[in-house]
């Protein structure tokens, strides 16, 4: 099985549709799938559910789909960072599900283990426990999370072999096995491609069973979110 295509929006072509649910990696700008974003962008795709930590800046990142507003829904654990968002949701042209970061790692690793729900003790008591089961373990309350499926993940690895294995670099390593997981079919944008067989096994990330198409991306902007140079 090929899982390599020549760009991004060959890559996207013929899988995206509208209403559709995607989960992205990424943190802030840290790890994102850059030139996938773009290429879903260009596919003018709409009423999008994403999936992911937070929703870039204003002109990147997954800030570029709400520009062109192709997204319907956030689900997402921090969104301080993008004035557009802002906007919208306060206009309530956007909806949005706020998750705590550790509640949403799980929801994404449950569902790429085959596991519906489960509970946790994050929430309790607060409005993210509003209209969900609670229950008790050992004198404690839990709530009950269900997990978060998508129908298709973009995730950015720093390393991919042809069989679609997986290293990502450092702090870049953050949502993105984990988006990875959760989706029917997995998307990769890599900085470097190697033959199969290259990469040492025991520092493979993710194994190639999870991701289905394989972009090399050789020359990724990688912008900073927040630049401090000295004055």
């Amino acid at each position: 099985m090929n899982k390599i295509y020549p760009n991004a929006q060959q890559a996207l072509d013929g899988l995206v549709e509208d209403g559709m649910t995607l989960a992205v990696g990424g943190f802030g700008l840290c790890g994102i799938p850059e030139a996938l974003i773009e290429a879903l962008r260009d596919t003018g795709k709409k009423d999008l559910t994403v999936i992911s930590n937070n929703a870039g800046v204003d002109g990147f990142g997954l800030g570029l789909l709400l520009e062109t507003r192709q997204v319907r829904k956030m689900v997402s654990s921090y969104v301080g960072e993008n004035k557009e968002f802002e906007r919208q949701y306060l206009a309530g042209e956007l909806e949005l599900e706020f998750t705590p970061q550790g509640t949403l790692a799980e929801k994404l690793r449950a569902a790429g283990s085959g596991i519906p729900a489960f509970y946790t003790r994050t929430g309790y008591g607060t409005l993210i426990a509003e209209g969900k089961e609670t229950r008790q373990f050992n004198g404690e309350w839990y709530v009950m999370e269900e997990s978060l499926p998508a129908d298709v993940s973009l995730v950015k690895a720093f390393k991919a072999d042809k069989a679609g294995n997986l290293v990502f670099n450092k702090t870049a390593r953050n949502f993105n096995p984990l988006a990875a997981m959760a989706g029917k079919v997995c998307v990769v944008e890599a900085d470097h491609l190697v033959e199969t067989g290259e990469l040492d096994a025991d520092q493979i990330h993710l194994p190639g069973i999870y991701v289905q198409r394989i972009i090399h991306n050789p020359n990724a902007e990688k912008r900073i979110e927040k630049r401090t140079v000295r004055s």
